[in-house]
């Protein structure tokens, strides 16, 4: 097989334009024979001149190298391809494709552009109508090449000459706006021609202005003006440059669109349509002058991971009449997006509404679980008979659609969902014999989805939507398995980072906002807080990344510091608010902190795992200082938990299943004898509930490793496999498609919790996934990044085959086994640059290289 190269990717970046790194670290795949290593490797630079360098490196890395060479400056094109050397051979493989990576504006003044805004009078207190922004402008030559600049304050959609500008949704995203709002980069050579043209833009509230949280929420939280700041920067055919930046020039007037909200939905009338409005010649004498707003350039920063998108449509599965005479559509899936719908035979002033929900009751759409959030839109029919329409600037989270005032074709062929997320490349795969196992493995993908959208969201229908660290944090493994999100976390976390107070405490969710007397003013929790240090953690496990180690080491430090000063000389952190073991099935609903697990035995077992991972984080950045003496601390963390909370027989304080788990899953027991005893208690726990779960969101991510790591395989499975609630396959049997907040958000009888809190899209107990893929399929990561990998399947309940897939960032790793008669089966797939130890029931482990291997009669007990 000869030696190939793919392109290189350039730091986590999908589309490497507009990159914000002047030294962006380089990674690559080779796909070569079996035992093949790189010894090697040459990287070839060249500019948009033609000028440019080559290195050659002796090293068998190819994941996220040092960038070759010199700094590149802003707006600067290279291209850049790689070839490597095997071991032994003075013949190198081909060149890979060339790759030309772009940089945005890299420093505070290359903006010229100022923000602005509408000049009107709005009141601050009510839902306000957005405007429409626009200029005319005249080009003196063809153009070669051409860069629009563009971010907002709030929410925008350019177009030039009538053509919308990429196919980004929610732009720029959720960020704390005033320490770093991103901007994009779209090459719109094709947009531009010599002579007159036009840009424009639509706005809208976003996340910037718009009514945000709880108990009716908030507005203008970041500031009450929305703004557009965007340049254009045009190379002509000779060389010479015109720029054309956002000021007061342009002009402002109000669109179609009535009102819009992430929360409300979105209302537009096209009778108020301005046809041409973004094109030249547009006569806007009638349009009011713009105002200039603060942006401080510095706080602009190029995104890190891709945009959210459209990435799949959904036609309805069924179509039926409520009891109220309404129109309803089921989409087969919760999901979260919003309808596009083509609409025919309207007249004028025609209004068609759009209601959305997760789920129905008794027939019709129940809103109750929206709380606050209407989740409406509505189209007024202007001119024209036969239009097609999908809002801009809102999101739901629904599977069911009620339509009102529908006169059109059928809606079967007229209304598609759209489902938007982060665009995040999918990189993990699951499937097993099981089929009601298959479905709770995609309502976890579903979930992650869903709730990817921009930032890690705990749910994306209700009037919250916001980024709860402890819901990210105990899901990062999964996610990392089934996504390259390492661009959009890497982001969040610098955002936790400048969220986190001075102490060290880490809010609760990210960005902040108000919450209410219960969450602020903010105070430090377990497993919230711990996503400061595991969730970087889990980055550099996954994706082999140390820069971001070395980025949030910090902020990592501050939050265990802050554990440390808390707990005093008993190092117990047994004191302030803490949430525990959140949504244990059998905590009141008024109160789902209140929880079996005693809250600080929690936060205590959290204390120690997470000051273990910084001295860890420490060892890997070579400060030895820290490690030192962090490693010291956790060990007397541990040694403190064991006495105050483990007995020497190995019973533990609380005698529930979450306190077992924590204990075996984070090595605190003092003795062997300790931990087979809470190995045992904890399997006891769990036939004592009839398999079913009896944790909440600290204990479910853990359960099942920590009977696993004690012989208890079957009791695992036994809680994997349970249909009766609470259980992950008990929300399977009543035709769940994603992932629930609560066991029992929808009742044994079909109707909906009456709790005040139930959402039927979120995450965090689906953190079951990283157990199936590495447990039931057998597929992890035993060095970061991949470069290790093991494979170690244990078969059981009653599932006779299972595969994994994974995209590693050194190419396709993957497992599928089958048991026949007692007899196990397995091939595994090795990609190149890495090796794998093969771990088969009562097999010695063995070392494997890059390649296929096919193990056949393992026996097994399943």
């Amino acid at each position: 097989m000869p030696v190939t190269v793919s392109p290189l990717s350039f730091e986590h970046h999908r589309e490497p334009l507009g990159i914000g790194e002047p030294r962006p670290r380089l990674s690559w795949k080779t796909t070569a024979d079996p035992e093949w290593t790189q010894e090697r490797y040459e990287i070839e630079v060249t500019d948009a001149s033609g000028a440019g360098f080559s290195r050659v490196v002796f090293s068998p890395d190819s994941v996220l190298v040092p960038w070759p060479g010199r700094d590149l400056t802003s707006q600067t094109a290279v291209s850049v391809r790689v070839r490597v050397w095997g071991a032994g051979t003075e013949i190198p493989s081909e060149w890979s494709p060339a790759t030309t990576a772009e940089t945005g504006i890299l420093e505070a003044s290359g903006w010229t552009a100022h923000a602005i805004s509408p000049a009107w009078a709005e009141d601050a207190d009510t839902l306000r109508r957005p405007p429409l922004m626009r200029r005319d402008f005249t080009l003196p030559r063809p153009v070669h090449s051409a860069r629009l600049y563009v971010t907002a304050h709030g929410l925008y959609e350019v177009e030039i000459n009538g053509r919308r500008i990429g196919k980004e949704a929610l732009a720029p995203g959720w960020t704390v706006y005033g320490e770093r709002l991103r901007y994009a980069t779209y090459d719109v050579t094709e947009n531009l021609v010599a002579g007159p043209n036009a840009i424009g833009s639509w706005l809208a509230d976003g996340w910037y202005r718009g009514r945000l949280g709880f108990h009716g929420g908030h507005q203008n939280l970041y500031g009450t003006d929305i703004a557009l700041l965007a340049q254009l920067h045009i190379t002509h055919d000779d060389g010479s440059i015109t720029v054309i930046a956002s000021d007061e020039s342009w002009r402002a007037s109000f669109g179609p669109i009535l009102t819009t909200g992430l929360y409300e939905g979105e209302a537009y009338d096209a009778r108020e349509e301005a046809r041409g409005w973004s094109s030249p010649g547009f006569d806007d004498t009638a349009w009011s002058p713009v105002r200039v707003v603060r942006r401080d350039p510095s706080t602009l920063v190029a995104p890190e991971g891709p945009p959210v998108r459209c990435t799949e449509e959904l036609a309805p599965v069924a179509i039926t009449t409520s009891p109220s005479g309404t129109t309803i559509l089921d989409f087969g899936q919760n999901l979260v997006g919003r309808l596009r719908v083509s609409l025919s035979g309207l007249e004028r002033g025609q209004e068609i509404r759009l209601r959305h929900a997760e789920v129905l009751e008794d027939g019709e759409l129940c809103t109750r679980p929206l709380r606050g959030a209407a989740s409406t839109d509505t189209y007024i029919a202007g001119d024209d008979s036969d239009v097609e329409w999908e809002p801009r600037f809102t999101i739901h989270g629904f599977r069911y659609a009620e339509l009102t005032g529908w006169s059109g074709d059928d809606p079967a062929a007229a209304v598609t969902a759209r489902v938007y997320h982060t665009d995040m490349e999918r990189t993990g795969w699951f499937e097993c014999s099981d089929a009601d196992v298959n479905r709770l493995h995609e309502n976890v993908r579903w979930s992650m989805r869903g709730n990817f959208v921009d930032i890690p969201t705990d749910c994306p229908q209700r009037d919250e939507r916001l980024g709860w660290t402890g819901d990210l944090q105990v899901f990062a493994p999964t996610a990392t398995f089934l996504y390259d999100c390492s661009g959009m976390l890497g982001s969040w976390l610098k955002d936790v980072a400048v969220e986190q107070l001075e102490d060290g405490t880490v809010p609760w969710y990210v960005p902040v906002i108000p919450g209410g007397e219960e969450w602020t003013p903010i105070q430090p929790g377990a497993v919230w807080g711990d996503v400061a240090v595991l969730t970087p953690w889990t980055l550099y496990q996954r994706f082999g990344d140390t820069g971001v180690l070395a980025t949030q080491y910090s902020s990592a430090k501050a939050w265990v510091d802050l554990m440390a000063e808390r707990s005093g000389e008993s190092y117990l952190w047994n004191t302030g608010m803490q949430l525990g073991d959140w949504l244990d099935p059998a905590a009141p609903p008024h109160d789902p902190a209140d929880a079996t697990t005693d809250r600080y035995l929690v936060s205590t077992a959290y204390f120690a795992w997470s000051t273990q991972h910084l001295a860890q984080m420490a060892s890997v950045l070579g400060n030895t200082t820290d490690e030192l003496h962090y490693r010291e601390l956790a060990r007397k963390v541990r040694d403190a938990f064991a006495r105050e909370y483990i007995s020497p027989s190995g019973r533990v304080v609380s005698d529930a299943q979450t306190a077992y788990a924590l204990v075996l899953a984070f090595g605190l027991a003092s003795t062997e004898e300790q931990e087979q005893r809470s190995g045992e208690r904890l399997a006891e726990l769990v036939r004592q509930a009839g398999n079913r779960i009896a944790t909440g969101f600290a204990g479910t991510p853990l359960v099942t490793d920590a009977l696993t790591s004690v012989g208890e395989i079957d009791t695992a499975y036994a809680l994997l496999m349970e249909r009766q609630c609470p259980s992950w396959l008990y929300a399977v049997g009543q035709g769940a498609t994603t992932i629930w907040e609560r066991w029992d958000s929808m009742l044994p009888d079909g109707s909906i919790n009456p709790g005040e809190m139930t959402s039927f899209n979120h995450y965090a107990l689906g953190a079951v996934a990283d157990w199936m893929h590495r447990v039931v399929a057998g597929l992890a990561p035993a060095e970061p990044g991949y470069r290790s990998i093991l494979f170690r399947p244990r078969p059981g309940g009653g599932i006779t085959s299972a595969q994994a897939s994974h995209e590693t960032p050194y190419g396709l790793a993957s497992i599928s086994w089958t048991v026949d008669a007692g007899a196990l089966s397995a091939e595994v797939t090795v990609p190149t640059g890495c090796t794998a130890v093969v771990d088969l029931p009562g097999q010695s482990p063995v070392t494997v290289q890059s390649g296929t291997h096919a193990f056949s009669n393992v026996a097994v007990n399943s």
